[in-house]
């Protein structure tokens, strides 16, 4: 029996209109967008209209894979989506998405991984390919970071964006797909990348409301330099189990928290200029939907080609860090 691979055959995103740049924030907190830029290299982000939640952004974001892939909903077997930012607790934000776009057929859950999301769903979704328990995944990584942003913070605020990304997976007996991943979580990063009220330890009060729990809270050092020593750990160390030399890595597609992390890690790994994706300057940190979107933007500018090896390395609250490696082929290509 020939070894099946779960492999990305469709995707689309969805950015909403309004954005934020680094000007707008000089108006709103003490910061400048010399600031920003310096210490992030974000330039601006999306932000979502008071009408838009995060099953809204999936939904659009399905919409424009439907439009560049002729996509039947009806055909999809399983929605999974990451998201930290889901439009309630429940239902799931799976299933307000399964009834937007009308796949009836369809079960589907919420994965909650934070800046992970993406690569955790990935490799959640290619189980399910590759045990035979589904035939199409529909992956959504979709957030909506501004509805637990605090705009009276200057250290967090500019961080992030709004986003919503969809991707397709399904079978393959070619080379092509998934080729690996790595997990992994650490409970004692819960300390420094949290938000605290809502849930069941902490629920909705005055109290809760009046100590601003529902915001996200980082802790910047801890963070940044965890970041850096986990996702170059875990993209080394996949590179290794491979047998692959940085040389063969085409596009190196880090989660896009701040543009000294994709740089430290760049360098960390001995990668070159240009192999690497950066996107954080037009869209801020948009959590589960960053790399989707580095993906995607490195096909729609031409750059991305079939055989093409992609490194994705990621890290988020939790901790949660990981890896993964594809080897990229569409079916038309």
């Amino acid at each position: 029996m020939s070894q099946v691979n779960a492999t990305i055959t469709a995707f689309g995103k969805y950015l909403p209109e309004k954005i934020l740049d680094n000007h707008d924030f000089e108006q709103m907190v003490d910061t400048s967008d010399e600031w920003i830029t310096e210490r992030t290299g974000i330039k601006e982000r999306h932000i979502t209209s008071e009408d838009e939640a995060t099953s809204d952004l999936g939904t659009k974001a399905f919409e424009n894979m439907q439009e560049r892939f002729d996509v039947d909903p009806e055909e999809i077997d399983v929605i999974i989506v990451a998201t930290v930012t889901p439009d309630m607790f429940f239902p799931n934000t799976a299933a307000l998405i399964q009834e937007n776009i009308g796949a009836k057929n369809a079960w589907g859950f919420d994965l909650s991984a934070a800046c992970s999301g993406f690569v955790f769903a990935l490799e959640t979704a290619r189980n399910f390919i590759e045990s035979g328990n589904a035939e199409k995944v529909l992956l959504v990584g979709s957030e909506t970071m501004s509805a637990i942003t605090d705009y009276e913070d200057r250290n967090t605020c500019v961080l992030f964006g709004d986003a919503g990304t969809a991707m397709l997976l399904e079978p393959t007996e070619t080379e092509y797909g998934l080729q690996d991943s790595i997990k992994k979580m650490d409970g004692k990063g819960k300390d420094y990348l949290y938000m605290k009220g809502g849930g069941s330890r902490h629920p909705a009060s005055h109290e809760t409301v009046d100590k601003k729990m529902h915001y996200l809270f980082q802790d910047g050092k801890p963070v940044f330099k965890y970041a850096i020593t986990y996702m170059t750990k875990v993209g080394r160390e996949i590179l290794k189990r491979n047998e692959l030399s940085n040389d063969d890595i085409s596009f190196f597609i880090p989660h896009q928290a701040n543009q000294r992390i994709i740089e430290a890690c760049a360098k960390k790994l001995d990668l070159k200029e240009d192999q690497v994706v950066s996107i954080i300057d037009k869209y801020g940190n948009t959590t589960s939907a960053t790399i989707p979107l580095g993906i995607i933007d490195t096909f729609d500018n031409g750059d991305l080609q079939k055989d093409d090896k992609l490194l994705l390395t990621s890290f988020g609250g939790g901790f949660t860090w990981g890896a993964s490696l594809i080897k990229w082929g569409l079916k038309n290509e």
